[in-house]
């Protein structure tokens, strides 16, 4: 067992070790589909949520928040193989670990998505005890993780990577040669810790070209540079105090619209709603909306509606060619019980598409981000290691504890079926595009139905009583309200229609 500190943080051991992962887990008291383990039973707390907490009920919080901090502040090192021989997918961009120069390129892809983690000692969250997260938010950390990712695209340069990322030394996987003896030791990265001459390419290489590593210098880091102030805000925006719009204080606060309320376990259909009304209610992102798919269907109509300006003129302005970009957000059950193995290759084409900005899911009852995938395994960010909070409020705070170094993989066969995965349009030439490209990554599935479809017009042409992105009720259920009952007795995360 290690301690590490903020610049050197790994993940939970008992998230990374599977055999600890079950020693750890408490009786199955969740139902099946739920994100999160449970605390021990002894502490669970039945707070009534119109009342304030009483002295009773403090106490049992400051119990689990420990119990919480002490299972998730400890690591265990370990390092993630990674085949040399076989390109690694991150979000529409491939690395063939083959040489120093991609090895290089791919850690900066790494280490450059923003990694959202537990946090404790925050101010207390609105009308309860808390000030963790640390145990019941893994889902909303992934959440945010997808929106952060969104945002990225959506004001970074393209190609963007965080220029402190070389001065990061901590790096926890190695590459090896298939079938070879030595797998066991693999062969190490080299020279991560020295920094990068001006001979070192970094340049992201796209879905159709090899590795592009004849450059004597990489054009992007000028403007890498000079992004960082806009990187610096960004991550403010997911601080965790209770004016950042994307914090965990706003996002519990939308949640109570849903039944949701601090210490609860949200699913990744929930979370989308959340993020969803979270960017709609703030003013810091311009020109950006959020759309949730409603019954695994996107309604192209429904999102013109969404990002056409002109159809917001009275009356309709045609001249007026302003477009919103859009985050799509689509949750979907990809089987039953678990996993349907008929849907693994359409995960892999959709995350080799650029417009993909992740996968919010996990293993059954724990929360993961997914970002790429190399062979049979995907790569995920981990929210389940608990970090002392970082005021943002602060000039030139740490962005270290934001950015993680240790890229994880687990089998396509653990995947929760339960996810929301997410896409990026600019604008509307881009979400045509969107349409056709996931649409031709979806007909990969042996299955006879897709994962979801795309469809024209909008959703009440077709019977629906809400529209999932834009009414201002709840919605954050994805079945139409004469199908509620069903849905609202099963918990959490089972919001889905099964296909």
């Amino acid at each position: 067992m290690n301690s590490v500190s903020p610049s050197a943080a790994q993940y939970v051991g008992g998230v990374m070790q599977d055999e600890l992962v079950e020693n750890r887990r408490q009786h199955p008291l969740e139902q099946q589909g739920s994100f999160g383990p449970r605390p021990p039973p002894t502490l669970d707390s039945d707070r009534d949520a119109t009342g304030e907490p009483d002295e009773m009920d403090k106490l049992k919080a400051k119990l689990m928040s420990a119990w919480n901090n002490v299972k998730y502040g400890w690591t265990v090192k370990s390092k993630t193989s990674f085949n040399k021989m076989s390109p690694v997918t991150v979000l529409g961009h491939f690395y063939l670990l083959n040489s120093e120069d991609e090895v290089e390129r791919f850690r900066l892809a790494f280490v450059s998505r923003i990694w959202l983690t537990y946090r404790r000692e925050f101010p207390q969250l609105e009308g309860s005890t808390w000030t963790t997260d640390c145990g019941w938010g893994c889902m909303l950390r992934s959440g945010q993780m997808l929106l952060a990712q969104g945002l990225l695209v959506h004001l970074m340069p393209r190609d963007w990577a965080w220029s402190d990322a070389q001065q990061l030394t901590d790096v926890d996987f190695e590459v090896f040669r298939p079938r070879s003896p030595a797998r066991a030791g693999g062969v190490p990265i080299p020279s991560f810790g020295s920094p990068r001459g001006s001979n070192t390419p970094e340049k992201s290489l796209s879905s159709s070209q090899v590795p592009r590593c004849s450059q004597k210098k990489r054009p992007e880091c000028v403007k890498d540079h000079q992004a960082e102030p806009i990187h610096h805000k960004l991550v403010t925006w997911f601080g965790d105090q209770p004016p950042a719009p994307f914090g965990v204080h706003q996002l519990v606060e939308i949640g109570k619209g849903s039944g949701k309320k601090a210490g609860d376990w949200y699913g990744p259909s929930i979370v989308a709603h959340i993020l969803r009304k979270a960017v709609a209610k703030t003013s810091v992102v311009q020109n950006l909306a959020v759309y949730v798919a409603q019954d695994c269907t996107v309604y192209k109509e429904d999102v013109a509606r969404l990002c056409d300006l002109s159809l917001s003129q009275t009356p309709p302005d045609p001249s007026r060619h302003a477009w919103k970009s859009v985050i799509i957000l689509v949750p979907v059950r990809l089987g039953g019980e678990a996993l349907n193995p008929s849907y693994i290759e359409c995960v892999k084409n959709i995350l080799k598409l650029e417009c993909c900005i992740g996968i919010i899911g996990g293993k059954p009852k724990h929360s993961l981000y997914f970002i790429g995938f190399q062979d049979e395994q995907l790569l995920y960010l981990d929210p389940h290691y608990c970090q002392p909070v970082v005021d943002v409020t602060q000039a030139n705070f740490s962005l270290e504890s934001f950015h993680c170094t240790s890229p994880k993989k687990m089998p396509f066969n653990r995947m929760d079926p339960s996810c929301t995965i997410g896409f990026y349009a600019r604008n509307k030439k881009d979400f045509e595009s969107l349409c056709s490209a996931v649409s031709m990554a979806l007909s990969s599935s042996k299955e006879k139905y897709p994962i979801f479809t795309f469809v024209d017009g909008q959703s009440q042409d077709y019977g629906l009583e809400g529209h999932s992105s834009n009414h201002s009720g709840p919605g954050a259920h994805i079945l139409p309200p004469g199908k509620m009952g069903k849905c609202n007795s099963r918990r959490n995360s089972d919001e889905f229609v099964f296909l």
